[in-house]
């Protein structure tokens, strides 16, 4: 039966004057009611009645912001006890959901955008372990307080782990158990709300990953919900036979029905609308687009639902950028054309893998240049990647942070110093959106864990390579308007030599150029190279200079003039590449260093 006029529209809890409304989805359900702490939990509730396609309603006077509540759902013999599926705050992820006011909140005038693609500098964080102590898990106040160090690296926005509830005190977030709810233990939705609104206010885009591949599989109140399932499977909200199989669990949504796409498409412009976020990474398509994970079973409604998605906010927040992690480099998700997924960009693991193989090589023999030159080549439209060297699944599960992993038994040292923040500056000079992970600006060693906190004494000792990062950002970002050809999307590899473990390559937007000289070598290396024009060309960045470590060699990088010639052992893509008369120079560079340099 349709809704009837006097029916305010909406899902969930919508508190009004007088009272709160309530709107469930329960198809199966022979009665529904609302019980909580406007009824003294009384086990009978107040009822809700019937509407078309499996909806239950009630407006119930009295209920107010902040009281606890659940739904009764009666099936058969089944009295069942179930949070609402789109609570905003719950008390825990086992517990009771709370009515919770969505205009309550005071943005002050919020208006932020996201800053444009060729700008975003995103560091990755979770809350959880970025500002604790031993024992206790971290908060939002905790990361807010944090946003002025960030603001001065130059950090243009947060990637935030998963937000949405979870089961227990401490998790990556990869397991919600309530998707509407953000963790209580982080500080719920105000707290999210606050800490969004402070981002914005220091210039900083926040950028959340969200889950739509799997729930739970704990403390899922989601599961079998209105008391039916086939196959002693999830009920309405899940697969039912064998696509419900991930490896977190037997816990993937059920794509096809109409219900629950608009329940993962709402969940989504939820955190877009209410929470004023600027981004959403979406974890592990791979599983939404296939029914095994391995580039097989193709799932056609997981296609559907991302591109019902990204189509719908593209169309109405276009400022906003949606970013997958598939790490299978197909152009189809990010490809707006029929068949495509329609998402900004995604992470690109044909970046991370080569690059850290060649830092992490024991010897200089085994670093491939022609491996780095095409990790660095990417794709024809680079702001459609993120490219990093160090991310949550890169440095957990059995794979360490980037300086431990080059040298175990003195992760401070040299080597490791050298080495880590040539990897990093190659991510912050390569064509694409670069990304940090939490610390490593001030090389964080040993692997990423939920429940040990970051050690922000580092920060102090290594007080000089942060440095290092905000200088390097500052110039990627072109923010003394001298190297605005970081921010383009042309690359041209300028000199690549694999015996001496050289690689040279222009980065350009329209007029404007730069040039990245690197040397993956234990020696200092005289880098002779094509320039894409004549003139003197300053040197804006060295990494080997001193004042970013004691034990850095201070290597005199010198500016060059750029002379017309043939030069031996340049490459190139471009009508003056090769050993012709070309504007060339010679650059000389440190041990493990890079360069960059840029018209005086």
């Amino acid at each position: 039966m349709p809704a009837p006029e006097n029916h305010r529209p909406g899902l969930g809890s919508m508190p009004h004057d007088g009272g709160t409304a309530f709107r469930v989805w329960a198809p199966n359900a022979d009665a529904v009611a609302v019980t909580g702490s406007f009824t003294d939990w009384s086990e009978d509730g107040h009822a809700l009645e019937a509407e078309e396609n499996g909806h239950w309603y009630a407006d119930v006077d009295g209920a107010r912001a902040g009281d606890e509540y659940q739904f009764v759902i009666t099936n058969g013999d089944q009295r069942l006890m179930r949070i609402d599926p789109r609570a905003r705050v719950v008390t825990n992820s086992s517990g009771n959901g709370v009515i919770y006011d969505r205009d309550g909140f005071d943005w002050e005038g919020d208006s932020f955008g996201c800053p444009p693609h060729d700008d975003l500098v995103i560091y990755e964080t979770h809350i959880g372990s970025f500002v604790a102590s031993e024992g206790d898990a971290g908060d939002l106040g905790g990361l807010a307080g944090k946003l002025g160090y960030l603001a001065e690296l130059g950090i243009t926005a947060v990637e935030l782990m998963p937000v949405a509830e979870f089961a227990g005190d401490y998790s990556w977030g990869y397991n919600p158990s309530n998707p509407f709810a953000v963790e209580s233990g982080y500080g719920g939705a105000d707290a999210l709300k606050a800490f969004v609104r402070e981002a914005h206010r220091h210039g900083i885009a926040v950028i959340l990953d969200v889950v739509l591949n799997h729930y739970g599989p704990s403390d899922l109140s989601l599961w079998q919900f209105d008391g039916w399932s086939e196959n002693d499977k999830g009920g309405i909200y899940f697969y039912n036979d064998e696509r419900s199989a991930t490896p977190w669990g037997d816990t993937r949504p059920d794509y096809g029905r109409e219900e629950v796409r608009a329940y993962l498409l709402d969940n989504v412009l939820m955190w877009l609308e209410e929470f004023h976020l600027d981004g959403l990474r979406f974890d592990a398509t791979l599983y939404v687009r296939t029914v095994d994970g391995l580039g097989t079973g193709d799932l056609p409604e997981g296609w559907d639902v991302m591109r019902a998605i990204t189509s719908t906010v593209r169309e109405r927040h276009p400022d906003k950028i949606l970013i997958a992690e598939d790490l299978q480099a197909d152009p189809a998700m990010t490809s707006t054309d029929d068949g495509g997924a329609g998402f900004h960009a995604q992470w690109d693991t044909s970046f991370v893998h080569p690059v850290r193989e060649l830092l992490t090589a024991v010897d200089d023999a085994g670093r491939s240049m022609g491996a780095l030159a095409e990790a660095l080549r990417g794709v024809d439209e680079p702001f459609r990647r993120i490219v990093y060297t160090e991310s949550h699944d890169e440095v957990a599960n059995g794979k360490l942070r980037v300086p431990h992993e080059v040298d175990g038994d003195d992760p401070s040292g040299w080597a490791a110093q050298k080495r880590a923040t040539l990897g990093f500056a190659l991510a912050l000079t390569a064509p694409g959106i670069p990304m940090l992970f939490q610390g490593q600006e001030f090389l964080e060693d040993e692997w990423f864990r939920d429940d040990v906190p970051l050690d922000w004494e580092r920060a102090e000792q290594f007080r000089d390579i942060v440095r290092l990062t905000r200088d390097l950002i500052r110039l990627r970002r072109d923010a003394e308007g001298v190297s605005r050809g970081l921010r383009g999307e042309g690359f041209d590899v300028l000199h690549l030599d694999d015996e001496a473990k050289t690689l040279a390559w222009a980065r350009q937007s329209d007029d404007a150029a730069a040039v990245v000289v690197v040397n993956a070598a234990a020696e200092p290396r005289e880098v002779s190279t094509r320039l894409p024009h004549g003139g003197h060309w300053a040197v804006r960045f060295n990494s080997d200079a001193s004042t970013y470590s004691a034990l850095f060699a201070g290597h005199d990088t010198q500016g060059v003039d750029a002379v017309e010639g043939p030069v031996e052992g340049s490459e190139g893509e471009g009508p003056d590449s090769g050993e012709g008369s070309v504007a060339h120079g010679t650059v000389s560079v440190g041990a493990y260093s890079l360069v960059v340099l840029t018209p005086a």
